[in-house]
Order: structure tokens, then sequence, then C-alpha cells
């Protein structure tokens, strides 16, 4: 089975954390924590903060590491490490997404979330 090595950001602002819909592919429309594939070379938190200005303008600070999760797609094996990060620069731009939404803790169940990502919204309730 094709291994995949991907970084998500938590994005996190006044108690909520944001939110992005998928706009293409296999999983159009499903909810994610926004990020995207290591590259060869690369640190998770450089992949990060590469991922984060290529799809959503912004400069974030890299902070805590969150969780790992390992999720087997039925194509593919999915490893993806999880930080929370801070915008230090530009505004939060959509380029690759098709809607975004702050969710508070109450709101975390409020989107479909992609499979993976539900593992980190139930780590992040143990917070």
């Amino acid at each position: 089975m094709k291994c995949i090595e991907v970084v998500a950001g938590i994005i996190r602002d006044s108690g909520k954390v944001f939110a992005t819909q998928r706009g293409y592919g296999d999983f159009k429309d499903g909810w994610e924590f926004p990020g995207g594939k290591v590259e060869p070379g690369e640190t998770p938190q450089q992949a990060l903060v590469r991922e984060l200005r290529e799809e959503l303008c912004v400069d974030v600070t890299v902070g805590d590491f969150l969780c790992t999760v390992e999720y087997d797609y039925p194509a593919f094996h999915l490893t993806m490490h999880c930080f929370f990060c801070s915008v230090v620069g530009g505004k939060l731009t959509l380029l690759e997404h098709e809607a975004a939404r702050w969710l508070s803790e109450a709101d975390l169940h409020s989107v479909e979330w992609l499979p993976a990502d539900v593992e980190v919204v139930k780590a992040l309730g143990h917070l």
C-alpha cells in the first residue's frame, strides 16, 4: 500500500481553531486541518510552514506537537503529524480550499471531517 506523510496545522485564535473544506480530489467537500505533504529533506515543521504559505498565504510559527495520526484510506496509508501554529504574517486567504470556518470547541462536530482529521478532533478534546 502506498504511504503518504503529511503535516497539518491547528491554527488557534480566541479559543477557536481554523478548519478548511477541500475543493478538489477524492475527498472534495470534506473538512480538514490545513497542511500537506512533507517533501524529501524537509522536517515536518518546515513542511508545515511551506504548505500553509502555499495554501493560505500566511506565515506561521510552528508550536507544540499535538499528535501523529496513522490512518488507512482505501488507496493509501496516511501518516499525519499535527502541530499547533500561530499566524505571524499575511492574511488567511483560501487558494486551494472552497471554504473555511473558525470553530469553537462546541462547534467542532458541526462539519464533516475527513476520517484522519476526526482523530485530530478527538486529540483536541483531550487538552
